[in-house]
């Protein structure tokens, strides 16, 4: 059975559809056309909404990522220590690719034509603050001691760009899990940050209350 947009709830319905044929196709695979085909409405209306493909592309782009900065924002408030805010921003990244896989893979399929976006856009601006975020946790490491010294502002973009190629090889459902990969990427990031590796094993954890309680976070 088809998906129908109704009442209010059309443009969100709109962009809840566009979102998954540019996960499964990309956005030059796009059209109105099968959008409007599979939600029973007329191309006219997603022009009413949206006005153009790139504008509902940048809505997309901005959807995403004001969830991924609210998320960053409670994990970093909810733990109280660098390495364990770091790890949980790191999990987060991994496990996205299974408790919102459409919005993430759509979203890294097209992160090089975001980046060709103005830089006064209010999806490039989301981006921004997010590596603030991570930048901002890689001082407080280094700051109290956790973390050895070493360039914030490089350390944030690679922590960001680390997951965005995951949806060209992760399989959900296949032989290592999100939270198993998410322990991957949190021991090669952490582990060449740590000043002590003592808590390593825990942050690093896939089943372990650190992914538990992020997942609560992603979830919610």
């Amino acid at each position: 059975m088809n998906e129908r947009a109704a009442g209010p709830g059309k443009s969100g319905a709109i962009l809840d559809m566009f979102t998954r044929h540019v996960a499964e196709k990309g956005y030059d695979g796009t059209s109105f056309s099968e959008i409007a085909r599979e939600l029973g409405i007329s191309q006219g209306l997603i022009v009413h909404h949206y006005g153009t493909k790139a504008r509902l592309l940048e809505a997309l782009h901005v959807s995403y990522m004001r969830r991924r900065v609210d998320e960053a924002e409670r994990i970093v408030s909810t733990f109280s220590t660098p390495p364990e805010q770091l790890a949980g921003l790191l999990h987060a990244a991994m496990l996205y690719q299974v408790h919102d896989r459409n919005r993430t893979v759509a979203f890294q399929r097209e992160v090089a034509r975001f980046g060709q976006q103005e830089e006064d856009s209010e999806g490039r601006k989301l981006r921004r603050y997010y590596t603030g975020i991570l930048r901002g946790v890689l001082e407080a490491g280094i700051a109290s001691g956790d973390f050895r010294p070493v360039d914030t502002s490089i350390r944030s973009l690679l922590v960001f760009g680390a997951a965005q190629w995951a949806w060209t090889w992760f399989e959900p459902g296949g032989r290592n899990s999100a939270a198993q990969v998410g322990s991957e990427l949190v021991d090669l990031t952490l582990g060449s940050l740590v000043q002590s590796r003592a808590e390593l094993p825990r942050l690093r954890d896939p089943d372990g209350d650190l992914v538990a309680t992020v997942i609560g976070i992603i979830t919610a």
